[in-house]
């Protein structure tokens, strides 16, 4: 792929025709004797992916060319170069959540418009794409990209991966629960239409993020996550560490990105990490 529009986004980006883990490869690269050369914004990106991983050391395997495997290089610092404070980080996954949302919601709405220019339909079809608290990106319900971070030791530096469905049909999908832009949208995708969208806003939005001192509220940040996360106001179910279990109403992000959820004593409870499920009833 040659991706003229998501290079222009970013200070550097290397696409591998395949490779194991994205995550592992700008990994390797922000630590390795060429690190200088591996700014805030660099990216690695694939379509073929053959031994990604999600959260919980979970697998994440796609058929070579429909999907992208993302992982972006974050150097968080402060205006002047101070030291970001550690209570930033929890935002970080969450700002490319709202981003990979933000993207995935305009591409859903220009294929949209496409098919109406096409045949004078006006329905939109319902479809609606949210942020499911902390890192998947959902599609009327259905996973269409995961998000998975991990802070480089000693650095302060985070790589921030994401795999995004792009033209999985019924029979890649690899789970029932999942789906992709072809599928939802019936329209081929433009990769690199919607990598640079994604790219741009992430890194537009940890800039306003670090200039207002990792302000979440200041900078507008815990506003813009907050609109695009269907787990906010939903009952959910989340899977705690130490096989425990806590159902309630996921009522708001706390000022460190956690969950807040009321369970059914009424008692509020903050989530720094754990599987959230979305019940319907």
């Amino acid at each position: 792929m040659d991706l003229p529009l998501s290079r222009a986004a970013v200070p550097r980006l290397e696409f591998l025709a395949s490779t194991g883990s994205t995550n592992d490869d700008l990994r390797d690269a922000a630590t390795g004797p060429e690190a200088a050369g591996w700014p805030h914004g660099s990216v690695i990106v694939t379509d073929d992916q053959t031994a990604g991983r999600g959260r919980l050391g979970r697998t994440w395997l796609a058929p070579t060319g429909k999907t992208l495997a993302i992982s972006v290089l974050v150097r968080p610092e402060l205006p002047g170069g101070a030291a970001f404070p550690p209570e930033g980080y929890g935002w970080i996954p969450l700002i490319a959540g709202a981003a990979m949302t933000e993207a995935v919601r305009r591409a859903v709405d220009a294929a949209a418009s496409a098919r109406r220019v096409e045949t004078e339909d006006d329905e939109t079809g319902g479809v609606e794409v949210e942020l499911k608290w902390p890192n998947d990106v959902l599609v009327s319900g259905f996973k269409v990209c995961g998000i998975l971070s991990e802070l480089l030791p000693d650095t302060g530096s985070v790589v921030v991966g994401a795999g995004l469905n792009l033209t999985l049909d019924e029979h890649d999908l690899p789970t029932l629960a999942s789906t992709s832009l072809l599928l939802v949208t019936g329209v081929q995708p433009d990769a690199d239409a919607v990598l640079a969208d994604y790219l741009g806003t992430f890194l537009g939005l940890l800039r306003a993020f670090s200039e207002h001192g990792a302000d979440a509220a200041a900078s507008g940040i815990a506003d813009r996550v907050s609109g695009v996360c269907g787990t906010l106001g939903s009952e959910v179910r989340v899977e705690l560490p130490g096989d425990r279990e806590l159902l309630g109403v996921a009522e708001r992000l706390d000022r460190d990105g956690r969950l807040v959820v009321r369970d059914r004593n009424g008692e509020a409870q903050s989530v720094a990490a754990g599987d959230v499920t979305h019940l319907r009833y």
